[in-house]
């Protein structure tokens, strides 16, 4: 059991306190991940919902409803650093980060009073994905800043397993509320409102509004700090780069969930009722290994694991394209699709984070964030283009191939981490 620490949540222990008390999850992680999980709670009850209330309950075509979605996840990617850059700006995480809590929770009542407009149903989405931007990297930051360095890999492993649960929690609460309403829509949008607003509370309540800013290391980049801050700033640490140029080629190998779900669904003819669950059953995983993952990340280095995660997605492809069929493909693929995400997503944070000035870790984590989601979105569509001219195996030997290139080069570029240089 992960206990917080005592006292301020937001200092690291001092030299010569106890040693089981630097292992201890400081107590801002916990209460971020009481929101994070929350406010998951209440956004998967939405997502789980939409495609069926678009498609069946307004009339809306796969193809508008997949516009609308595509659009808006991309305005995400961008606004992340907008959200980034306002943080840093006189250390306004907290209030930036609800901010983006807040106008999520609010979308819930716009999607509730659209009464089936398309031009209020964009307007309520375009809410819910710019609420996601603005709150994703100061919400990042701040356990950057409340966590020692030494400990980030358990802190955001902590962090995301919780997060991680409320993505399980929702979709049920919301197929619950309807099966128990006769499939009222509305009843899941109100309840799904009220959710998302005590995320918001509990933001206010639980976490500090202001954190220690350590001094920059000498890890960061040399010469004069500019005089005025930029989005950009964060590109003068050296390692800081490598890392971005890494998970940008990383992600653009990175064809994403719905394909691989997709593939699934071809070879082993899930039925639609049946499809939605196999998220759910990737996510199990990553809850599970989300804290040994981060754990293992502080012990060895994060470029390791993030490096074996890629190399499990890498494993998943190739399952995709080899004989095996029935429950064990099944098992597999979504064991590897879970592993990969343990490894990679808070791990990544917590690889970048510490090279970043903490005046500035709003901004780099954002930067971060975005180019990582733009890669894969690249990675998306051209995955799409060649499953519609190649057919899907070619197309998925191609991403293979594409991924085994990446890591390759990811190998080379990412910078060694404090343990693996002092490893034998």
């Amino acid at each position: 059991m992960y206990l917080a620490t005592t006292g301020r949540p937001d200092t690291p222990p001092a030299p010569g306190s106890v040693p089981g008390a630097a292992r201890r999850v400081p107590g801002t992680v916990i209460a971020l991940g009481a929101v994070s999980l929350v406010t998951d709670i209440s956004s998967e009850m939405v997502t789980a919902v939409l495609p069926l209330y678009f498609v069946l309950g307004l009339g809306l075509s796969p193809l508008q409803f997949g516009f609308l979605d595509g659009l808006f996840n991309g305005v995400t990617a961008l606004v992340r650093l907008a959200g980034g850059h306002a943080a840093d700006r006189g250390g306004r995480h907290k209030r930036v980060a609800g901010a983006g809590y807040a106008l999520s929770a609010f979308s819930r009542l716009g999607l509730l009073l659209a009464g089936g407009a398309t031009g209020g149903i964009a307007a309520a989405l375009a809410a819910d994905r710019i609420g996601k931007g603005i709150r994703t990297a100061p919400r990042d930051a701040m356990i950057t800043l409340s966590s020692p360095p030494e400990t980030l890999g358990r802190a955001f492993g902590v962090h995301r397993a919780m997060d991680t649960t409320g993505a399980l929690l929702g979709p049920l609460a919301a197929f619950g509320l309807l099966w128990a309403t006769a499939d009222a829509y509305d009843a899941v949008f109100v309840v799904s409102f009220c959710t998302g607003l005590l995320g918001v509370v509990l933001l206010a309540l639980l976490v500090p509004g202001h954190f220690t800013l350590p001094a920059p290391t000498p890890t960061l980049a040399t010469g004069p700090a500019p005089a005025r801050r930029s989005l950009l700033d964060p590109l003068r640490s050296p390692a800081f780069r490598r890392i971005l140029a890494a998970a940008a080629l990383l992600g653009v190998a990175t064809i994403g969930d719905a394909f691989v779900y997709l593939l699934l669904q071809r070879r082993l003819d899930v039925g639609v009722v049946w499809f939605p669950l196999l998220p759910l059953g990737a996510a199990a995983v990553y809850l599970l290994l989300a804290v040994p993952a981060g754990r293992l990340a502080d012990r060895v280095g994060r470029r390791i694991p993030f490096l074996c995660g890629h190399a499990a997605l890498l494993a998943a492809y190739l399952l995709l394209l080899t004989p095996i069929n029935g429950t064990a493909l099944l098992t597999l693929v979504l064991l590897l699709v879970g592993a990969f995400y343990a490894t990679t997503d808070g791990v990544l944070m917590a690889l970048a984070g510490p090279l970043l000035a903490a005046a500035r870790r709003a901004s780099g984590l954002a930067l971060l964030q975005t180019g990582q989601a733009v890669a894969r979105l690249i990675a998306a569509a051209g995955f799409g283009a060649a499953w519609t001219w190649w057919g899907p195996r070619p197309a998925l030997a191609a991403a293979a191939a594409a991924m085994l290139t990446a890591l390759v080069l990811a190998r080379a570029v990412l910078p060694r981490t404090e343990q693996e240089r002092q490893s034998p």
